[in-house]
């Protein structure tokens, strides 16, 4: 899929705590519909607010999210491996671990509360409490995300001042999701939310939205990137939470803008019921494959947004590997090349250098023939039978020179074999503008 270019002024101040464009809708196709404008409000059950809390160094941007559901809903989460984990993270890990629900999701930008010791659980308990008084909830139905800084802590005095304000704009419109996704930007050019409906069957149709931010420091491992999930379907908790994390392996688990895992990547999924109908329970139970199809799918396109708004990326890189073992080493594979920053700064020089490609997939871990691979860049064939292919080079740096232009897909094929294992992976390439942005991050 190759979405419009989409042209950003970096130089050019906010107008409003709200400027800030929207990322292309990147769900892959299936049997669902996308929803126009949707996001994490789309789904019935749920409310969400955003707002310039002051927590930012600069500018009158949105800092602030929140999102509420109407009572207590299933809730998940999936959180990085990062050893160094922010505090929220901790957080929300003993909260679910206690609960099999939630109300709540207090997400803050500007700081990371990440390696901020016992001052920064302090921070998330005073936060928690703050919003349950509010909400008039237990703080144990509050989960809370931070984004920003490592190693600073949350200015605590504004939040707690804004939490009465952002409570009173809750709302369930499309623009009151938006808002709430554009607040938990930080490095981001665009703000990513998406919604699709699906039809499980038997007259139900239930919806799935959410949001995500992201663009540095990305390359997940559950996965500084941050998503949101919600659904109106009835589902049991441990089921849902089964759900989740097959859909972020396949989705952010699936994606690498620069190598860096993130000590505050987390995916939070809550399913309200609010559509009505039996509750689905396991993979048996009637509109189970299709819910969990939806609910991958969304994710993957929140996920491809991240790649595809990856810092200083002129376009969206896909490597979709088949012929593997199982789908295990396909994804391994997908990701090895789409994370190679050999291959990323050729995709970034239009040059067609398929040996990175080779390589790549040689060191990602997985057993195959090397005289099995085959390797297409677009609709060229450049390797064929572990033998390279005479192909018009030209030809290959204008596909990709074509792509970038257009802030568009690039793709990228390899084929390990006769096996059934298939994977897709995203990235992005890697430009100049990655290292000016990385450089001056603090200063």
């Amino acid at each position: 899929m190759n979405p419009k270019p989409l042209h950003v002024a970096a130089a050019a101040a906010p107008t409003s705590a709200f400027d800030i464009p929207a990322a292309p809708i990147l769900i892959p196709p299936g049997p669902w519909t996308p929803v126009p404008g949707g996001g994490a409000t789309t789904p019935a059950g749920f409310r969400a607010a955003g707002m310039a809390a002051g927590l930012r160094a600069a500018g009158p941007k949105a800092d602030l999210a929140l999102v509420v559901a109407d009572a207590p809903v299933a809730a998940g989460g999936v959180f990085t491996t990062n050893v160094m984990c922010a505090a929220p993270v901790t957080f929300c890990r003993t909260a679910l671990a206690a609960s099999s629900t939630a109300t709540a999701v207090l997400i803050n930008a500007g700081q990371a509360n990440a390696a901020t010791g016992a001052a920064g659980d302090a921070d998330c308990a005073a936060s928690a409490a703050g919003l349950a008084a509010v909400l008039g909830i237990p703080p144990t139905q509050i989960l809370l995300l931070s984004t920003g800084v490592i190693g600073r802590r949350i200015k605590m005095e504004p939040l707690l001042a804004a939490l009465p304000t952002i409570v009173g704009q809750l709302g369930s419109t499309a623009r009151d999701g938006l808002n709430a996704a554009v607040a938990v930007t930080t490095t981001d050019l665009v703000s990513k939310s998406a919604a699709l409906e699906v039809d499980l069957g038997g007259g139900r149709t239930v919806r799935v939205g959410g949001f995500a931010k992201g663009s540095g420091m990305i390359h997940p491992n559950m996965a500084t990137m941050l998503s949101l999930i919600t659904t109106d379907a009835p589902v049991d908790p441990a089921y849902w939470r089964t759900l989740l994390s097959a859909g972020a392996d396949a989705s952010f688990n699936q994606i690498s803008v620069d190598g860096d895992t993130s000590t505050n990547d987390t995916v939070i999924g809550l399913a309200s019921g609010a559509a009505g109908g039996a509750a689905i329970t396991g993979p048996a139970s009637p509109g189970a494959p299709a819910l969990a199809a939806a609910v991958t799918a969304l994710l993957q396109g929140l996920a491809k947004s991240v790649a595809w708004d990856g810092e200083g990326a002129t376009c969206l890189l896909e490597c979709r590997a088949t012929g593997a073992a199982d789908a295990r080493a396909a994804r391994a594979v997908a990701k090895a090349v789409i994370s190679s920053s050999l291959v990323k700064a050729a995709v970034f020089g239009h040059d067609p250098n398929w040996g990175r490609i080779a390589c790549a997939a040689g060191y990602a871990g997985v057993d195959f023939d090397a005289n099995d691979l085959a390797i297409d860049l677009g609709p060229v064939p450049l390797m064929k039978a572990g033998q390279p292919l005479d192909f018009d080079a030209g030809v290959a740096s204008a596909y990709l020179k074509a792509r970038c232009a257009e802030h568009g897909t690039v793709e990228v094929a390899v084929s390990l074999g006769s096996g059934p294992g298939e994977g897709v992976a995203w990235g992005c390439d890697l430009s100049y503008d990655y290292v000016k942005i990385n450089a001056e991050y603090t200063t």
